[in-house]
């Protein structure tokens, strides 16, 4: 019986070979594993014969390829409860998706896994794919690696090692943007290739200055460096106060136990992040991306691949109302979208909606760090829809964009937040916005020194701690809850 079954799997999946089925979701993982693990033995093995130049003639590294997991459900085999969000497939077929580096995902294949076996009642088929894993890649994977100095990466177009290098004609975006056809007949298990994952793992190193293993399941996004000062100040009495959280991670992997930990007048990287990690990987992460949208589109786009339980941006923003005073906070709950980085991946005729699960956490963590309810807490935070403009310098055109503001009845204007929103609806990424109003040009009240550094001492330390109990509240919730079916299609693959 499993003979016949194996021989079917061949069919279904043609080009992929060491194709085994399974019914435990711990035991394809392990399976999944020792498959990556053989591929990139031979990458690394191939390597160092090079390095060593032990061999006459150059290494060629065969089947050194992504392993896969892959799916078949039959009509008889849908499950029809429609309360799910991912873990499920809409439509009967086969489908396949090349993974990687299951040392980091494993707890995500196996709840993915899992669910697909327990709702379908089908077998999961895991093998060795055709889509070769690039050589930088398989070296990331592994410490021994790291030293760019051994070998010029550059010099192996120039001879027949063998090797496969990375080709961004091989990856891209479709799955997630909805526009995807499936090919022969088979449908994507997962928004993100192996190749696209190890393309982004490789970006985020080289963007936040630490190790993809330290970055956890929940996100703060901020374009202030005064709130990373804030942060670490209070992981670090948090550490003391309780052991939910068990180290706190600085870029360049460093371990923090103390402020005299914090490099000062070090150079940082681009977008440095800092890791307040949890034994269950459920702690917070929180990026400075700087300023502008770009910077934002960058970080999530890589961030992405993580999957995240949920991604905030916690920023300053310009008031638009006269009512609003300096400090006021804005929940974003819809976006006008000048910022021109996603037109081609999102258009602007969709839209974003507001996460009900996100924006109730939000209002309701800052009732709880402000100890106010009701009108008093309507007096110091607006709900409304907020400009994200490419633009630094809009208020050098504010008498053409006010007619624009009145007519979208926005409430403030800020460089970053509709585009983290938006890629978390492209991504399926449960997101949220929280801004402080920092000044309100067009009302005349812009930022001087001496105001700007009393506003950023008496509203930084109470903004933070309201993001990192929304996250709290978050975390709390079901799994299910938090990942909306809103941000799922008609279509989609069933990892989350």
């Amino acid at each position: 019986m499993i003979f016949r079954e194996l021989l079917g799997a061949r069919t279904l999946f043609p080009e992929c070979v060491d194709l085994k089925e399974f019914t435990n979701a711990a035991q394809a993982v392990d399976y999944l594993t020792e498959l990556y693990n053989k591929s990139t033995d031979i990458i690394r093995n191939s390597f160092q014969t090079l390095l060593q130049g032990t061999d006459d003639k150059s290494p060629m590294p065969e089947n050194a390829n992504y392993p896969f997991i892959g799916i078949k459900v039959e009509p008889k085999d849908l499950n029809m409860d429609t309360r799910h969000a991912y873990g499920v497939v809409i439509e009967p077929g086969v489908y396949f998706s090349t993974v990687t580096r299951p040392d980091l995902f494993r707890k995500y294949y196996e709840e993915q896994i899992n669910l697909l076996i327990e709702r379908h009642n089908v077998p999961i088929y895991v093998g060795t794919s055709a889509w070769p894993i690039p050589l930088p890649f398989a070296l990331d994977s592994h410490s021994t690696f790291q030293d760019p100095t051994a070998f010029e990466m550059s010099q192996l177009w120039q001879m027949q090692s063998g090797f496969v290098l990375p080709n961004l004609s091989r990856i891209d975006d479709d799955v997630a943007n909805c526009v995807d056809t499936p090919r022969n007949g088979i449908r994507p298990m997962s928004i993100f290739s192996g190749e696209r994952t190890d393309f982004s793992l490789h970006r985020l190193h080289h963007y936040t200055g630490t190790s993809v293993e330290h970055f956890q399941g929940f996100v703060l996004l901020t374009n202030y460096q005064r709130y990373i000062d804030e942060f670490i100040n209070i992981g670090l009495k948090s550490m003391q106060e309780s052991d939910e959280y068990e180290s706190l991670i600085l870029p360049g992997n460093k371990v923090c136990t103390t402020l005299g930990d914090v490099p000062t007048g070090a150079s940082l990287p681009q977008m440095p992040a800092y890791h307040l990690k949890r034994k269950d990987g459920m702690g917070i992460t929180f990026v400075n991306i700087g300023v502008g949208p770009s910077n934002a589109k960058t970080i999530t786009d890589h961030l992405a691949v993580l999957r995240p339980h949920c991604w905030l941006m916690l920023g300053h923003c310009a008031g638009l109302r006269s009512t609003q005073k300096l400090g006021d906070y804005v929940l974003a709950h819809g976006y006008v979208r000048e910022d021109h980085v996603l037109d081609q991946d999102l258009p602007l005729w969709i839209p974003v909606p507001a996460l009900a699960e996100v924006q109730v956490a939000l209002q309701q963590a800052v009732a709880n760090i402000s100890h106010q309810n009701g009108l008093e807490l309507k007096g110091g935070m607006r709900t409304g829809t907020v400009v994200t403009t490419d633009n630094r310098n809009w208020e050098l055109r504010s008498r053409e964009l006010y007619e624009r503001f009145k007519q979208s009845r926005a409430i403030a204007v800020d460089m970053e937040s509709a585009t983290v929103a938006a890629n978390g609806f492209r991504f399926r990424v449960p997101y949220g916005t929280l801004l402080c109003v920092s000044d309100k040009p067009i009302h005349g009240e812009i930022k001087l020194r001496g105001m700007a550094n009393n506003f950023y001492r008496e509203r930084v330390s109470q903004h933070l701690l309201i993001g990192l109990e929304a996250l709290r509240l978050l975390r709390e919730q079901d799994a299910d809850q938090l990942h909306s079916r809103k941000l799922r299609g008609f279509d989609e693959p069933p990892f989350r």
